[in-house]
């Protein structure tokens, strides 16, 4: 029986089950606003009434960024987790140092 309450599908179905009663418990004391007011669906910003903007931001800056660090961090962790005991770790490293340095080059080229 001990074991049985340890398995992950009862652990899941009893978190899951303590996280529905509490969702239930917490909505009686939320917020529920007027769902048949004409203001529920305006904009609000800084205590004024905002209008619609259209504007699309830009994010194709972002993912070049976000590639770069992206790309830093694995390769950083890759080769600092890598024990140098022989010299097949060795090239295990190398070829991750290589390849971070090929990814930055393609990434940054103009």
């Amino acid at each position: 029986m001990g074991n049985l309450l340890v398995s992950p599908p009862v652990v899941f179905t009893i978190i899951l089950a303590l996280l529905f009663l509490l969702n239930r418990l917490c909505a009686g004391i939320a917020f529920h606003s007027d769902k048949n007011q004409a203001s529920c669906c305006k904009s609000y910003a800084c205590g004024e009434n905002n209008f619609n903007s259209n504007a699309q931001p830009d994010y194709s800056l972002f993912f070049p960024f976000a590639f770069f660090f992206t790309l830093a961090h694995v390769a950083t962790l890759m080769i600092t987790t890598i024990p140098f005991i022989d010299a097949g770790a060795l090239m295990i490293a190398m070829f991750y140092i290589i390849s971070g340095i090929i990814g930055l080059y393609i990434l940054l080229r103009k």
